[in-house]
């Protein structure tokens, strides 16, 4: 199938890519996207930047700017972005779908033995050691991400002065954001040399002379040029998406049952999800655990680990949540709590990601008609800058709590710092796979366990 876009001259660089070929990467990517946000933008652009060519790095960062200022998943929307513009709508549906899908299935197992059977040793053991390597994880990808994105003294400053706000001040992660887009539009008026965008010389992770299936220089392809046709069909599309399967459980289990609530609460939740799903944790921990009743505490924080440790977006908890909550209500009878627990994920799911699609597929062409503006593409810049900061501060985050998990009060986890070290030079002096890390991590996490 042809991508629509113009093919290059570059006898090196990828000269077409089928729908097929692309839906094999989105699943592949759906399989090993470990490390929450951070890891799984890392590991993208590895892949479609520097290995594969599909898409230049101005341009992949442009995309990400975008998705970075958007509430929901980045790293899923960023997927659906790509492959909205390689192979139209239905390249961006099938590849944010099949970003999250692996990422349900494994969910739902995961939840269904930790229902049924209990606290599992075997379990535990291996998330003992997948702990230490996605802290390793989240590090390299702030290191990668910053190496690309910090090009100046302007860049280094937003950066560190956003990990202090967060770090320190606990100032939210939109307004870091606001204040850092009024940066850059303010440096690109003064500096405009240190606020155009990446750099194409040092550091650049694409040898000079290689190019990209979609460059720097590629016209935007005509189903991605701006049009108020397109822009108001896609939302009637996607509110009569959320308006026919709201009816649809209404109609069949009445106004006020589980599998509405769930689905109406999950829309709001999908939209306060500026930040990463961190920032809309204690929304869900409130509504969940202390409104609705549909899991404990405890089981919340259990489900938080999976959601650490699962390949896919970490807002995946949302559905170990519906999980847990469908089963604890017996939506469909003591006789059924599995069924119960599986369509409650799957609901959840639906209405936590369709606002992603409609912020993808309807702003998408008026972002591609920006790259290269220097208006709007500055303040994307400062943002940039920001969420290395951000992921600066995820990566201090995750190592406190697995290197001292009663706090600085209680002893050094030294079985996770060394797990956390040896995963830390596989990835980033060797350059493992991420895949044979994750799974060296955990099954040295389950011999620790079994011989202390």
């Amino acid at each position: 199938m042809d991508t629509g876009l113009p093919r290059s001259t570059d006898p090196v660089a990828p000269t077409s890519l089928s729908l097929s070929e692309a839906l094999r990467f989105w699943l592949k990517l759906g399989f090993i996207s470990f490390g929450g946000p951070a890891g799984q933008i890392a590991l993208m652009h590895e892949e479609l930047v520097d290995r594969r060519r599909w898409i230049s790095e101005k341009r992949f960062l442009h995309a990400l700017n975008y998705c970075m200022l958007l509430p929901g998943p980045e790293a899923q929307q960023l997927a659906t972005y790509l492959g909205w513009l390689l192979h139209r709508t239905w390249g961006g549906v099938l590849a944010g779908v099949l970003f999250v899908l692996p990422s349900l299935f494994l969910i739902i197992a995961l939840a269904w033995l930790y229902m049924a059977h209990g606290d599992m040793p075997v379990i535990a053991g291996f998330f003992y050691g997948i702990k230490p390597a996605v802290t390793a994880l989240v590090a390299q990808a702030a290191y990668r991400v910053g190496s690309r994105s910090l090009k100046n003294r302007w860049h280094w400053g937003i950066a560190a002065a956003a990990f202090m706000a967060i770090f320190a001040l606990n100032v939210p992660f939109p307004l870091i954001v606001v204040v850092a887009a009024a940066v850059g539009y303010l440096g690109g008026k003064l500096q405009p040399d240190a606020f155009g965008g990446a750099s194409h010389g040092q550091g650049t992770a694409v040898r000079q002379g290689e190019h990209a299936l979609i460059d720097d220089d590629t016209p935007t392809p005509p189903h991605a040029r701006f049009s108020w046709r397109r822009f108001w069909s896609v939302a009637l599309v996607c509110l009569a998406l959320w308006a026919g399967a709201m009816a649809l459980l209404a109609a069949l289990f009445g106004l006020d049952s589980v599998l509405v609530q769930m689905g109406w609460f999950f829309t709001k939740a999908a939209l306060m999800t500026f930040g990463g799903a961190y920032a809309v944790l204690p929304y869900v921990y409130q509504g969940a655990v202390e409104n609705f009743q549909w899991l404990t505490a405890p089981q919340m924080m259990d489900g938080l680990a999976l959601g650490e440790t699962t390949p896919g977006p970490l807002i995946m908890v949302v559905s170990f949540v519906a999980f847990v909550g469908g089963w604890t209500k017996a939506v469909f009878g003591a006789d059924s709590l599995l069924l119960a627990g599986v369509v409650s994920a799957v609901v959840v799911t639906f209405f936590t990601f369709l606002p992603s699609f409609l912020f993808i597929l309807m702003g998408g062409p008026f972002i591609e008609s920006t790259h290269g503006n220097l208006k709007f593409t500055a303040p994307l810049v400062g943002i940039t800058a920001a969420v290395v900061g951000v992921i600066v501060n995820l990566a201090v985050f995750f190592a406190y709590h697995v290197l001292w998990p009663q706090g600085f009060a209680g002893s050094l986890d030294g079985a996770s710092m060394a797990i956390g070290l040896a995963a830390a030079i596989a990835l980033l002096r060797y350059r493992v796979n991420v895949v044979y890390v994750i799974v060296a991590a955990g099954f040295t996490g389950l011999l620790v366990r079994l011989l202390l």
